[in-house]
Formats: C-alpha cells, sequence, structure tokens
C-alpha cells in the first residue's frame, strides 16, 4: 500500500478554489478543473516515489492484478478524477473501442503528434464514463425527444430558429442529426439567431418564470448560461436539443461511448476508462471537429437514468454500470461504527480516495492516516481494512475477481 500523488489539470472552464480546498492547499489563482489519479501518458501519477507507468512496467500482475492484465493487457484500464466545474465543458462524446482503435491508427499513421492541439485520438481506448457527484450537479445529457424540442423552440417565438428545427417537428429521430450538424455549421452571417434565441430567452427567464410549464423556463435558462460564458457560440443552440439533468450529493451519472454530454456546473468524482479521447463540437477554445463528431455520436434521444447503487454490505454502496474497464464503491464510515471495514475490490489495484473526514487505512503491516483529498494505492494481494470518521471511494478494474476468502 502506498499513497499517490496526482496531477492537477488547468482547463478555463475550472473552479480556482475547490481542488486546492480538496486537497487542502493554498489556492495558486488558476482555474483548477481537474485532478488526476492514474497512469495515462499524458498526465501519469506517482505511487510513492515511482511514477505508477514505471511501476506497472516493472511487474503488472502484482501492481494491477491477474484477472485485469489477462483481459486488458499491462496497464491500469480506469483513470480516476476530481472535476470542479465552475463553467459549461464544451459539447463532446468518446468513441466506442472499434471507433478509438481506427481513428488512433489514422492519425498515427498521419504522423500527428499525440499532444498536438488537434488531435482526437490520443490513445486507442474507448472512454465510457461515470461521475459521482460531491454536490449540486447540473449537466446536459443525450438528446431531448425531438417533437418536444421543436414545441419548446416554437414557444420562445424566434422564426430563424424555428426554421433551424422545423425537420424536428415530425417527432422522427433521424432528423436530430441533420439538425444538429447544420446548428454546428452555422456560418457567421447566419449566427445572429443565437443573440435572437438568447434574447427571448433572456426575456423569459426576467419574466420571473410567469409560464406554467417549468420545462420551459428550463430551456430558456439553459441557453441564457451557455451564451453567459460562449456568446454567440452556435453550441449554446445545439445544446438546447439535449436533455438537462439535475442530480444531488453521491447520486452517479453513467456516460456509455456516443453520448453527448456537457457539465454545466458541480463538484464530483469521476471515474472512467484510461482513455482522453474527446471530440467536441462547440462552447469551447479548443479544437472542434463537427464532423468527426457527428460520425461518433448515437442520436437515439432518450433522458439516461442515474446510476443504481447498491448496498454490499454495511456502509458499503457499489455505483452499478456495464463498463468492464472499472468498478466504484462508496464506503461511508460513520461516528461510532464498530469495528473497521473491509474495502472491496481485492485482487486488483485499487484507488482509494478520502472525500470527507480523516480515515485509517491498513493493509495488515502498516497503517495509512489519510484526510480528504488524499488517495491510497491497495495492491491486488492485500486485503484493506478502514476505520475513522468519513467517506472514501474505492476505484478498481471492473473485471471479476476471486476474493479472499474463497
Amino acid at each position: 500500500m502506498d499513497v499517490v500523488t496526482g496531477s492537477v489539470q488547468n482547463y478555463a472552464w475550472g473552479s480556482t478554489t475547490v481542488i486546492a480546498d480538496f486537497l487542502g492547499v493554498e489556492p495558486d489563482g488558476r482555474p483548477q478543473a481537474e485532478l488526476w489519479f492514474g497512469a495515462h501518458p499524458m498526465a501519469p501519477s506517482r505511487v510513492g516515489p515511482v511514477s505508477l507507468p514505471a511501476l506497472i512496467e516493472a511487474d503488472p500482475t502484482r501492481v494491477v492484478g491477474a484477472d485485469s492484465v489477462a483481459r486488458f493487457g499491462p496497464r491500469l484500464p480506469y483513470l480516476l478524477k476530481v472535476l470542479a466545474a465552475a463553467q459549461p465543458l464544451s459539447l463532446q462524446a468518446h468513441p466506442t473501442r472499434a471507433g478509438a482503435e481506427i481513428g488512433f491508427a489514422r492519425e498515427e499513421a498521419a504522423g500527428i503528434d499525440r499532444a498536438a492541439p488537434h488531435r482526437l485520438y490520443r490513445d486507442d481506448w474507448p472512454k465510457p464514463e461515470m461521475l459521482v457527484a460531491l454536490d449540486d450537479v447540473e449537466a446536459l445529457c443525450g438528446f431531448r425527444e425531438p417533437g418536444r424540442t421543436y414545441d419548446l423552440f416554437a414557444r420562445l417565438g424566434v422564426p430563424a430558429a424555428l426554421e433551424l428545427v422545423a425537420p424536428l417537428r415530425s417527432g422522427r429521430s433521424e432528423e436530430l442529426a441533420a439538425v444538429f450538424a447544420r446548428m454546428l455549421g452555422l456560418d457567421q452571417g447566419e449566427r445572429a439567431v443565437v443573440a435572437q434565441v438568447v434574447a427571448a430567452a433572456s426575456a423569459l427567464v426576467e419574466s420571473d418564470g410567469s409560464s406554467d410549464e417549468p420545462a420551459l423556463i428550463r430551456f430558456a435558462r439553459t441557453a441564457v448560461e451557455l451564451d453567459t460564458y460562449h456568446p454567440g457560440d452556435p453550441g449554446v443552440l445545439a445544446g438546447l436539443l439535449m436533455n438537462r439533468l439535475s442530480f444531488g450529493r453521491f447520486e452517479g451519472l453513467y456516460l456509455p461511448a456516443r453520448n453527448l454530454h456537457a457539465y454545466l456546473s458541480g463538484t464530483g468524482v469521476e471515474i472512467m476508462a484510461n482513455s482522453d479521447n474527446v471530440m467536441r463540437g462547440g462552447l469551447t477554445p479548443k479544437h472542434i471537429d463537427v464532423a468527426e463528431l457527428v460520425s461518433v455520436l448515437d442520436f437515439t434521444p432518450g433522458v439516461p437514468d442515474l446510476v443504481e447503487v447498491v448496498a454490499e454490505g454495511p456502509g458499503i454502496w457499489r455505483y452499478e454500470t456495464p463498463a468492464p474497464e472499472f468498478a466504484m464503491w462508496r464506503v461511508d464510515l460513520l461516528p461510532g461504527a464498530d469495528g473497521p471495514i473491509t474495502l472491496p475490490g481485492w485482487g486488483s489495484g485499487r484507488m482509494v480516495l478520502v472525500v470527507e473526514g480523516s480515515v485509517q487505512v491498513s493493509d495488515g503491516a502498516s497503517t495509512l492516516a489519510l484526510q480528504r483529498g488524499a488517495v491510497a494505492y491497495g495492491y491486488p494481494d492485500e486485503t484493506l481494512k478502514v476505520t475513522g470518521s468519513g467517506i472514501v471511494m474505492v476505484a478498481a478494474p471492473g473485471v471479476p475477481v476471486t476474493s479472499p476468502d474463497e
């Protein structure tokens, strides 16, 4: 068992205070968007004095676990993050495994540097992901039923916008791709429609919710909020084709490959397959490739369910997802609880992230005292027990393993 040192990512949409407060350090004035714990080559963590990729390369079975290595090779298959969004993220999606392999091979053959700003496929892995909220999170996720979207645009009363979404009036989901691409492809002369939509939405919001339809007010607020940070961006219109979701502390949202999404605000613990492949379509100064994004997306409309959370023992809650690359549990250590709790995930390389309070993690030979923001790495053959008062998140590969009692 060792302490893990993560890597802070300074993206423009990040909070200037949340991650610093989480780590118990002074803010440096820059936006800090993500705190990475993992072995991705773009920002590898350290485990004790050694980089995690080097540790895995030296002995992958000892570090990651035999079952994970058999399925995914000599690598850590998951990437753990703390995400702190003070502004909306870009409209984005991630590829399937097959799509990632094809795209990565294509860009490698073209000689595009993996760190180049316009590089889309930085690795050959998919990127399913889940965010477990630490406070209230607002997100755009997937496409709304097209007929309902047409009705909401009609209520705004902007003729040019209604013309753009006219194909959705039929209610046929196959029209979504064309409307989405058309919106993101607006030229400079056509982008006045964004300001018109935002003006109509602002008037509706400023009417103090006089509409008897909360969904319409929510639709209008989304337009205003997106335009606040990205004025005139056609991504404002594209975002209005999407479902808006709100979820609270310790609720989780799972995003499979090909799902269009954008977190708007909030803080959470994010786990994903160990990939940094992102196709963006708007609401960002970063590279945008609308054609590639459209080729990746699943345009099937529908509102995603929040992740089912299943009790696996006293104080242990598993977040159920279909992703084979990762698994995540929440462990609640209540004041006065009897005895230590044995952490799940034996047989795999686990990360234990303290999100609240102060705990002690023991492997039987040594004990680490961990405060909020600290992470311990547990090796596959170690039985980890935790005591104290707080809440920890445990991350591991999603492959089934044999328990130490069998």
